[in-house]
């Protein structure tokens, strides 16, 4: 085991019961391994939207009020009252932040040696500080050369785009569409049903959204801004055989329109007696993200033969299994810089992730746009 310091910087957040919610750093004790454990320097860690759910959850951002010092800076924002009931659980305690991260092993307890000195990827909510702590099983040891930007986004991307893909194949589907699709996931989605020959329905918002995807080989891209979007898309779910769909909005009528294009498109593709149940068709839409809080709103337009669910990465891995669930990982790391190489729009110090302007930006969740803490950078 290395010398390690006493002490390194984390970011906390903390929801008070009078409805202000602060971002801070604090110094706290750099933890020691045990057996199987190792510690880890963080080197980057991505802001990912599941990582904005707990940063920031329901704050009005307009309301920021900053706080501290240049070195040790925060930041304090009101929080609706309506929300609190809701967030009873986390009222009042500190709370650590980060999904996910990777760095330098710097620590190592029993059965774990052999890890020192390599620059890993971990998966523990708990990466947005210098130094975090990890069991072996959540690590993906990176590959010789590989650097600690490159694979801070191994996880919760990656394992979600394949995971996409895992579950078209256990539930008997032959085909998807993915919302929000020009997105740093949906790219790697788009990349993935290339090389798998899955066939995929691109859904954006913008031209050069979809001008992006079309660059990098997609084949159907459709735009949801456009009047016609509704044709385009049932045509795209007609001729893919699309059935289930993975939609990164959630509030609005975007999940109930393509349940709708789905009917429109499965009577199209094998036109039967008319029956007041719809068509035999089974749908399937999976919600994984908030990009949209409002309600999620259906027109019940596209017969009985439907589901619309909530999909989690972390439960779908508890289903698909350690062994299959290793194999991802695997190959995550294989194609770490084709597949799945990520791009940031900045590198943040732990101090300027907390400048209201910067928080402004990354809360955006802007299509394209991607930031990255770097703990131990400017410290």
């Amino acid at each position: 085991m290395t010398d390690l310091p006493a002490a390194g910087l984390a970011l906390r957040t903390l929801l008070r019961s009078s409805g202000e919610l602060q971002l801070y750093l604090e110094e706290e004790p750099v933890p020691r391994p045990g057996p199987g454990e190792v510690v880890i320097r963080v080197e980057a860690a991505p802001i990912n939207p599941s990582d904005l759910g707990l940063l920031l959850g329901p704050a009005d951002v307009s309301t920021a009020r900053p706080g501290g010092s240049p070195e040790r800076p925060s930041v304090s924002f009101d929080v609706p009252q309506r929300f609190l009931r809701a967030l009873a659980g986390r009222l009042d305690q500190p709370l650590p932040v980060g999904n996910e991260g990777a760095g330098v092993v710097v620590a190592a307890g029993e059965g774990a040696e052999e890890l020192l000195g390599r620059t890993a990827a971990v998966l523990n909510r708990m990466t947005y500080a210098q130094y975090t702590k990890a069991r072996v099983a959540d690590l993906l040891v990176l590959p010789e050369g590989v650097t600690a930007v490159e694979g801070a986004s191994c996880f919760v991307n990656p394992l979600t785009a394949l995971g996409f893909v895992e579950t078209l194949r256990m539930e008997g589907h032959t085909a998807l569409a993915h919302t929000a699709a020009a997105s740093n996931l949906g790219q790697m989605l788009n990349r993935i049903c290339l090389a798998d020959g899955v066939p995929l329905v691109n859904i954006v918002r913008r031209p050069e959204q979809a001008e992006l995807l079309r660059a990098q080989g997609a084949e159907h891209v459709v735009l949801s801004s456009e009047p016609d979007f509704l044709e385009k898309l049932t045509d795209a779910l007609a001729e893919t055989g699309a059935t289930l769909a993975f939609d990164a909005i959630g509030g609005g009528r975007l999940a109930g329109q393509i349940l709708g294009c789905m009917e429109a498109a499965a009577n199209r593709r094998a036109p039967a007696p008319y029956s007041r149940y719809g068509s035999d068709t089974f749908k399937q839409v999976y919600i994984y993200g908030g990009l949209d809080t409002g309600p999620t709103e259906l027109a019940r337009n596209f017969g009985f033969s439907w589901s619309l669910g909530g999909w989690l990465l972390t439960p779908f891995l508890q289903k698909a299994g350690r062994e299959r669930a290793t194999a991802l990982r695997q190959r995550v790391a294989d194609e770490i810089r084709t597949t799945f190489a990520s791009r940031y729009t900045a590198e943040l110090t732990l101090a300027e992730a907390l400048q209201p302007e910067t928080i402004a930006a990354y809360y955006r969740k802007a299509t394209g746009e991607k930031y990255l803490i770097t703990p131990n950078r400017g410290v």
